[in-house]
């Protein structure tokens, strides 16, 4: 991809540079109609015999297209580095795993630039572009898997598109079946179903929430305050009149409780022992003799 734009420029360049040389051999006439149709941000038109007519981009335009499709060359080579990587629910390193809007998080950060780390604000970063137009680098976004959600819920960065091609992004995934980092496609899939649109963060158009590391403004150093003179000299004369080592506190003896626990108990045993009943004297029974009784004398 990257040489396919490599060889587009340097043609351009080329054609820019052949252009004066073609038309400094007609007449003044061709050449000031010429100057007229010059475009403005760079642009001129050229007229050939009134059949053919081509727009050219300047060099710094040129330039700029170059770096972009280098840009989004890199990002997709370095998404497609992670294939394979597990998946993790609010994850966004490569040793902890990924959930879909941290892997974009990821992805975006190891090129300065800063993303949410929520699906509900990629739909807002960049600017939306139609479905038609997207590009490898840009953010394709999804709703989630129930079949009523119209929020957004899953998201990943495109690797391939076209005008008449399909559309394949690489994501991380939560699907039972094949988790983890992997690229999909949308027609033909429930991506289709499921799509929201596509967010451009790239390119001409700076991104609203997106924002490169050389775009954030640096804080800009304080000059220290100057320190104000105290006076302290009351401070030292009074610590000069405290003495260094306080006096100990004498310690007052405790008068041991043993002996008034042990009367009171003593007094509390005499007590008890007077309100108890005196023992009643039992009443003794005579022993029945083992003798037989002698029969009273009849009359």
């Amino acid at each position: 991809m990257r040489f396919l734009w490599l060889i587009f420029v340097g043609l351009i360049l080329a054609m820019v540079g052949i252009l004066p040389r073609l038309t400094s051999s007609k007449p003044k006439a061709a050449r000031e109609a010429a100057a007229s149709a010059q475009a403005p941000g760079g642009q001129a038109a050229a007229a050939d015999d009134g059949h053919l007519e081509a727009v050219f981009t300047s060099t710094r335009e040129a330039g700029e297209l170059v770096g972009e499709a280098s840009q989004r060359d890199s990002i997709v080579r370095y998404a497609m580095q992670q294939l394979g990587t597990n998946y993790c629910y609010a994850g966004n390193t490569p040793e902890t795993g990924f959930d879909c809007s941290g892997f974009v998080q990821f992805v975006y950060s190891r090129f300065g630039i800063a993303m949410p780390h929520s699906t509900a604000l990629l739909i807002s970063v960049g600017q939306p572009v139609p479905r038609s137009d997207a590009r490898p680098g840009d953010i394709v976004v999804f709703t989630g898997t129930d079949k009523a959600a119209t929020t957004p819920g899953h998201a990943g960065i495109i690797t391939t598109a076209g005008p008449s091609g399909p559309i394949r992004f690489v994501h991380s995934s939560s699907a039972r079946r094949e988790s983890g980092v992997k690229v999909s496609q949308v027609e033909g899939t429930d991506y289709e179903r499921r799509f929201m649109q596509v967010r451009r963060v790239l390119g001409p158009g700076a991104p609203a929430v997106a924002r490169t590391a050389s775009s954030v403004r640096k804080a800009v150093p304080v000059a220290a305050l100057p320190s104000l003179p105290v006076a302290v000299e009351a401070e030292d004369a009074l610590a000069a009149t405290l003495p260094k080592v306080l006096p100990r506190r004498k310690s007052v003896a405790r008068k041991s409780t043993a002996p008034v626990a042990k009367k009171k108990a003593v007094a509390q045993k005499k007590a008890a022992s007077k309100k108890q009943p005196a023992p009643t004297a039992r009443r003794k029974v005579p022993a029945k003799s083992s003798t037989p009784a002698k029969k009273r004398a009849t009359r």
